[in-house]
């Protein structure tokens, strides 16, 4: 028995075996859930994503393209999942996306307003957009998570609008979770620790982060995308069912520390 046995949900955000979003998969799996996944629209990352859920071990997978910029793509994955699978117990939303040329330490002032707009509509907004329309298919409650990062409550140098759009994205969480309380649904997001995924890999001075972080967390080392990946499959699951509103950390206690 697992804690996420009979569950069905939606994984979005996998774009190789090194994403968050694929460790949470991967954990989710393990603990007996089924996993419904979308990729970015375009043959070379549906052929990415497919090779990194071959790596899950699941045959034959729900996949669907989906444009998280385009209310229509969003609409036509939800649709399908009301049509084809009938309803969702859970969502993870692991997307977000800031200009790279403006995730350089020393320039976050000059951020272009286009630039300060995408970051928040694909990293904050979209989180409120799918909790829209994955809840109409909770009809016994469920729940959602997002991941956040510590950028989100502190300034990190290089992380500049993402950490704006990082925050709203927390804000986000609690107000979704107030709302859709009232249908048993649970809303948390999961400031996670630095690993090296494409993204992250993106932001300036990366490496001289993670190196800090693995001096002054408690733990002595950075996390790993399996301590994320449980700490999902958890909130996620029953075991949970009093847990709503919140941003867990999970970053070897480094959010803990002062200096």
């Amino acid at each position: 028995m697992g804690c996420m046995d009979g569950k069905t949900g939606l994984i979005v955000g996998i774009a190789n075996d090194r994403s968050y979003a694929w460790y949470i998969a991967q954990s989710i799996l393990r603990e007996g859930g089924t996993c419904l996944f979308t990729h970015l629209p375009g043959e070379k990352m549906e052929r990415r994503v497919r090779k990194a859920i071959d790596a899950l071990g699941v045959a034959d997978p729900w996949l669907m393209p989906m444009d998280a910029s385009s209310d229509a793509s969003m609409d036509t994955v939800f649709d399908a999942i009301g049509d084809q699978v009938g309803r969702l117990d859970y969502l993870v939303h692991s997307i977000a996306f800031a200009d790279k040329d403006w995730l350089q330490e020393g320039k976050f002032t000059a951020t272009p307003r286009e630039v300060f707009t995408q970051a928040m509509d694909i990293s904050a907004w979209t989180y409120a957009a799918m909790a829209h329309r994955a809840a109409p298919l909770m009809t016994d409650g469920g729940g959602m998570v997002a991941m956040s990062y510590y950028g989100a409550e502190k300034a990190v140098p290089g992380y500049n609008v993402m950490g704006v759009a990082k925050a709203a994205l927390e804000a986000t969480t609690r107000y979704l979770a107030m709302e859709l309380g009232q249908q048993n649904i649970r809303v948390n997001a999961i400031s996670g620790g630095p690993i090296r995924t494409m993204s992250s890999m993106a932001v300036g001075g990366f490496s001289q982060i993670l190196d800090w972080v693995e001096q002054k967390a408690p733990l002595r080392r950075n996390v790993t995308g399996e301590d994320v990946g449980d700490s999902a499959a958890w909130l996620l699951s029953p075991m949970a069912s009093g847990v709503t509103g919140q941003t867990i950390y999970v970053d070897c206690g480094y959010a803990s520390m002062g200096l």
